[in-house]
């Protein structure tokens, strides 16, 4: 899912059928940002740098160290910036569609899951 943080509007979304990862998906889906625009990610998209250079992904710790002041600053301010990205999750959780499994035909999953997305946006374009 690619959301607009300013406007907290869901821009895209893929999905494949079946179980993948995250990165995995962003990877199939050819789903492209332009180079001068910030993504934020998390953790689980380690090697995105190879996809698009404005990415922002946390840092992790190094095996039997410790973090810097400026790594933990830098993991803490974009935890800031990425909540707005979780809240929206949450926003679509409650549908119960996203958030448990899903019984009914699979080939309607992704039609499903656009149409909440659009009923998301509209009641985000009805709040302004």
């Amino acid at each position: 899912m690619v959301i607009n943080q300013e406007t907290k509007e869901i821009i895209c979304t893929a999905f494949v059928p079946g179980h993948c990862h995250d990165f995995n998906l962003f990877k199939k889906s050819k789903v492209r940002f332009h180079p001068e625009t910030n993504s934020l990610q998390d953790s689980g998209y380690q090697g995105i740098k190879d996809y698009h250079t404005n990415s922002y992904i946390p840092r992790k710790k190094p095996k039997n160290g410790k973090f810097s002041r400026i790594e933990k600053d830098y993991n803490l301010v974009l935890a800031q910036e990425r909540i707005v990205i979780e809240h929206v999750n949450r926003s679509l959780k409650i549908f119960k569609i996203l958030s448990s499994r899903y019984r009914n035909r699979r080939r309607r999953y992704g039609l499903r899951c656009n149409l909440l997305s659009a009923i998301y946006n509209y009641e985000l374009a009805l709040a302004d």
